[in-house]
């Protein structure tokens, strides 16, 4: 039997041990350029969906927005003490 010191693992936040969304976390946390690929690949399914579709996916990507854009809103809005 040999001695050794178990290595402690790093702390994994909440949304990086999630199953769908953790590897996107993980690499947005060492390459914040990730977030715009995302939002390339984003626009170019919706883009390729609306040429599919036509106006239901228009309309169904503007539904599944509706959370996001509130949440959003919520954060601009809400009352931050001064740092003063």
């Amino acid at each position: 039997m040999s001695i050794t010191t178990a290595q402690p693992r790093a702390k994994k936040s909440t949304l990086e041990s999630l199953p769908l969304v953790g590897f996107i976390a993980r690499d947005i946390s060492r390459d914040i350029n990730t977030v715009f690929y995302l939002l390339v690949i984003f626009v170019t399914l919706v883009v390729l969906a609306i040429m599919k579709w036509g106006l239901a996916a228009l309309t169904l990507t503007a539904v599944a927005l509706v959370p996001v854009m509130f949440i959003l809103f919520v954060c601009i809005c809400w009352p931050f003490p001064s740092k003063s």
